[in-house]
């Protein structure tokens, strides 16, 4: 009997006879900062992308169901029997939030759609994954990627088997010479480009945004050449205060080039796990009956998840009705703590690093929750666990927005869950292990 043979009958597995993604880095990534996070609870955390937590309220859940349940019965006229049915059974596939998201976008985003064109899923992550499972259909197909690459993205990729082409970033969040040529290289190798991924709007993890004529240059191309965009917009309604949002590509996409990626994670609350796509692209079957990509999609998430909770959608429903639509008039506190905690973070970064040739340096996003900061020496997650457990603060490893094996100098710091009083004290110990890095003692 083999060796595997004796292992299955006791039971046990190898991964080299499981799906061989499970191996690879970009899986690891989120299961691995949220391990360092749990096994030290009292180092200073300037790693989570949550959103600011002294806002929720335990009462507001209640509140927003019972909201919801009145916009069923008052505005859409359903029997009190079918607003319980609504809530407790299993609902439909593509979702019954779809016509407040799309009076959500049109208020507060400048995007008239389709309610049909929407589908909700369990969280943003589902939303990338059922797109790219219908985009790849063989081995051929490829998807484009800015680099550094939002880790979610990757993972869902190598589930789906469809290899991701970085992209270089330029100063506006995409080179677009490199995009075109990127493009072009990989046809003349005999693959096809089905999409780009952008984060047009305080990127994670890069915080950089791309400029009003770099959106439109990317949306010509994108229909020039014949791809579509994935635009995930998990960030754009935190702007600093006094600066002035840009449109979505999606705003602009007047030849549906772009899938729209939404989430309610960092708007309403990561723990209802609800986001959705806009997938308005038109779609001709076998048969030559139109529809919509949104109407294919759903059809892989019904064998997915089924469904996305109705519980959670009426709570968003919920704040999203209490707020007359719009989500920006429902974070405006949380925006002013981003704002703050942002030039906090980039003040408190100046102060600590002023000398520039000691070769640290960071950009300055005008909003989001992130910010990037570049050092003399490779940063990687033996590094990382030694700050935790040493110097008592955490922050991300930017080595897990790139491809593996490539040594990369940087580190991400988020602005959004800590207090200004936690902002200065992480950064003093981020200053220790910095300076000790460089062998030097901290000026001052």
């Amino acid at each position: 009997m083999s060796a595997t043979a004796d292992r299955l009958h006791a039971g046990e597995l190898d991964t080299a006879e499981l799906f061989g993604a499970l191996e690879d880095p970009a899986l690891n990534s989120m299961n691995f900062l949220n391990e360092i996070s749990s096994r030290y609870p009292d180092a200073i955390s300037l790693a989570a992308g949550r959103p600011v937590e002294q806002f929720f309220e335990i009462d507001s859940l209640d509140r927003y169901l019972r909201r919801f349940c009145r916009h069923l019965e008052e505005d859409l006229g359903y029997s009190p029997a079918e607003v319980r049915r609504t809530l407790f059974q299993y609902g439909r596939t593509k979702g019954v939030l779809h016509g407040l998201i799309a009076a959500n976008l049109a208020r507060d985003e400048g995007i008239s759609v389709d309610p049909e064109a929407i589908v909700v899923t369990v969280g943003c992550q589902e939303a990338m994954f059922l797109v790219l499972r219908a985009l790849r259909t063989g081995p051929s197909d490829v998807l484009l990627a800015v680099t550094p690459t939002y880790v979610g993205l990757t993972g869902a990729a190598r589930l789906v088997e469809m290899p991701v082409l970085p992209v270089a970033a330029g100063p506006g969040g995409v080179d677009l010479d490199d995009l075109e040529r990127r493009i072009r290289a990989a046809r003349a190798a005999g693959l096809r480009p089905r999409a780009c991924y952008v984060m047009p709007d305080f990127a994670n993890p890069s915080g950089v945004s791309m400029d009003l004529a770099d959106r439109r240059r990317l949306l010509a191309m994108a229909a020039a050449e014949g791809i579509l965009l994935l635009e995930d917009n998990p960030y754009g309604l935190f702007p600093h205060a006094d600066e002035q949002r840009r449109p979505t590509l999606k705003a602009l996409d007047e030849q549906r080039t772009v899938v729209y990626l939404g989430s309610f994670a960092k708007t309403a609350m990561p723990g209802v796990r609800t986001g959705y796509l806009v997938a308005d692209q038109p779609v001709t079957d076998a048969a030559g009956n139109r529809g919509l990509l949104a109407d294919q999609l759903s059809k892989i998430k019904s064998m997915l998840t089924v469904n996305t909770s109705p519980i959670t959608q009426a709570i968003v429903g919920g704040k999203l009705l209490e707020n007359d639509h719009s989500l920006l008039r429902a974070n405006e506190r949380e925006r002013a703590v981003y704002t703050a905690n942002m030039r906090q973070m980039v003040a408190g970064l100046a102060a600590r690093f002023p000398d520039p040739g000691l070769g640290v340096s960071y950009n300055v996003p005008v909003g989001g929750f992130f910010v990037v900061v570049t050092v003399p020496f490779e940063v990687d997650d033996a590094l990382l666990e030694r700050s935790a457990a040493d110097y008592g603060v955490l922050w991300t490893a930017m080595h897990h927005f790139y491809e593996p094996g490539v040594p990369v100098h940087a580190l991400r710091l988020s602005c959004s869950t800590v207090t200004p009083e936690q902002i200065e004290a992480g950064l003093d110990r981020l200053a220790r292990l910095v300076y000790d890095q460089l062998g030097q003692h901290r000026p001052g």
